[in-house]
């Protein structure tokens, strides 16, 4: 995203937040009512064309959003998107990708409200280590001539009664509407937006064997002193490390691993 849709998507989730301050507000209907303006501006290009028209003012298209939604959607859901088009966006597709987040953040406060945030978040990484290791299993996810009641179906086999409710949600909703987007970084995302959350950093760590609680604080804390904030782990085993442990916070790669320094070592006599 440009700057101008940076700055009006930090606005948008500020209304997020404000807005779901109030308990009275109903977080997941939110996300149910979000995701489904996403859709609509996702299929009719010209209106979030429209929306997003920095010859149009504010209000004018804040009217137009009344308009469409008033009586589809809540109250609430209406106000959080009128504010989102009084703001200036760099492109449509913009406006489209903030409100599929708000989505997906109203899920993950709703499951922050029952402390379930936590879960959700080991969750979607479990699911997503599941999917890496299983191509039958991505391939049914992904396949493009696959009904979504089956894709829905599937993924309440998987996670229905064993993960929580806000991690099938974002999961579905991820898996039935990819916009374009792989499995995997979906996957990887709503893990982010999770962890940003928690005001969290999320580091992949895999080990050649698991690690004891002990190493796991140890290594959150040297992580949270390096980077200035706290650092949740998602544990991964990889018997192919051989020993030690690699680190992965974003496009940011920590390599201990004694497989890493045997191939270093190869790389310099074959120098």
């Amino acid at each position: 995203m440009n700057t101008a849709s940076r700055e009006a998507l930090a606005a948008a989730r500020e209304s997020l937040n404000s807005l779901t301050d109030s308990t009275s507000v109903d977080a997941t209907k939110l996300a149910d009512e979000l995701a489904a303006v996403t859709a609509l501006l996702d299929r009719e290009v010209s209106l979030r064309r429209v929306l997003t028209d920095p010859a149009q003012s504010g209000e004018a298209k804040a009217e137009l959003v009344g308009r469409l939604l008033g009586g589809q959607v809540g109250g609430e859901t209406v106000d959080l998107v009128s504010g989102m088009v009084r703001s200036r966006w760099s492109s449509s597709r913009d406006l489209v990708d903030a409100t599929e987040g708000l989505a997906d953040s109203a899920d993950l406060i709703a499951a922050e409200r029952v402390g379930n945030l936590e879960n959700v978040e080991d969750e979607i990484f479990r699911f997503g280590r599941t999917v890496a290791s299983s191509s039958e299993l991505r391939a049914a996810l992904t396949s493009r001539n696959a009904r979504v009641s089956a894709k829905t179906e599937l993924l309440h086999t998987l996670l229905g009664g064993k993960a929580r409710p806000a991690t099938e949600r974002l999961v579905t909703r991820l898996v039935t509407h990819p916009r374009g987007r792989s499995l995997e970084n979906g996957l990887e995302h709503l893990s982010k937006l999770a962890a940003e959350r928690r005001d969290r950093s999320v580091a992949v760590v895999t080990s050649a064997v698991p690690l004891s609680d002990g190493q796991r604080d140890r290594l959150a804390a040297v992580l949270a002193t390096l980077y200035g904030r706290q650092v949740h782990l998602n544990l991964d085993v990889d018997p192919s490390v051989l020993g030690g442990i690699t680190v992965r916070i974003g496009d940011e790669e920590i390599n201990g691993s004694i497989a890493d320094r045997l191939d270093e070592a190869q790389r310099r006599m074959a120098g």
